[in-house]
């Protein structure tokens, strides 16, 4: 069992929380909105909300603390059908391609809502924060 920590407010992050969720068949993987603060900050409280919020964290059964593309690639690994990408995404150069991916989408997050037609995050909790 892991537990990702996204954030609620955004849609990109919401819709990533959606599809894990109908693909975690095992339910191996618990969300936990960073907008919880409380129950955020009680359960990992080494996480402080500024780290949080420039990127989605995972947290593993061993309690090690993820963040970014590692998280990503490593959730993949709780899934049944995430199983397969995540031995893709162990291929040689795929963590510096994902890393700089992931960041990018971190980034751009507004102007990616927007060109699918989607709303924009709400007070700014959609863009990462350097």
């Amino acid at each position: 069992m892991v537990t990702a920590i996204y954030d609620g407010y955004c849609v990109i992050c919401n819709q990533t929380r959606r599809t894990v969720t109908a693909l975690d068949w095992l339910h191996r993987v618990e969300f936990l909105n960073i907008h919880n603060w409380n129950e955020v900050n009680s359960r990992y409280p080494s996480l402080d909300y500024e780290t949080a919020m420039g990127q989605m964290h995972l947290v593993t059964a061993d309690g090690q603390l993820v963040g970014g593309f590692p998280a990503v690639r490593r959730m993949m690994r709780e899934l049944p059908l995430g199983y397969p990408i995540w031995l893709l995404l162990q291929l040689p150069g795929m963590g510096i391609l994902g890393d700089k991916v992931y960041k990018f989408i971190a980034r751009n997050r507004y102007r990616i809502n927007r060109f699918f037609g989607m709303p924009v995050c709400e007070n700014g909790s959609c863009k990462i924060h350097t």
